[in-house]
């Protein structure tokens, strides 16, 4: 039987390439990260005890404020 949607696959270097050109604001890096993280999205908005468009929507977004939040290192770190 085959799988409905195969996961894509991308290498480390490729995954934090697109993730630091999303922190830079690149629309085309964004979506990809969308993309690639759509099946996944997906599969939580159903635990989530709201309206399932509602839930996506909540799920994306904290997707995307965590993509743009600047690291943070713990103090007497350099």
């Amino acid at each position: 039987m085959q799988e409905k949607d195969a996961a894509q696959l991308i290498t480390d270097h490729e995954f934090l390439t697109l993730l630091q050109e999303a922190k830079l604001k690149k629309p085309e890096a964004t979506l990809q990260l969308l993309h690639l993280f759509r099946e996944d999205i997906l599969n939580i908005s159903r635990y989530i005890h709201l309206p399932k468009e509602d839930a996506i929507s909540t799920i994306t977004l904290e997707f995307l404020e965590f993509i743009q939040q600047r690291e943070s290192r713990p103090k007497g770190e350099p």
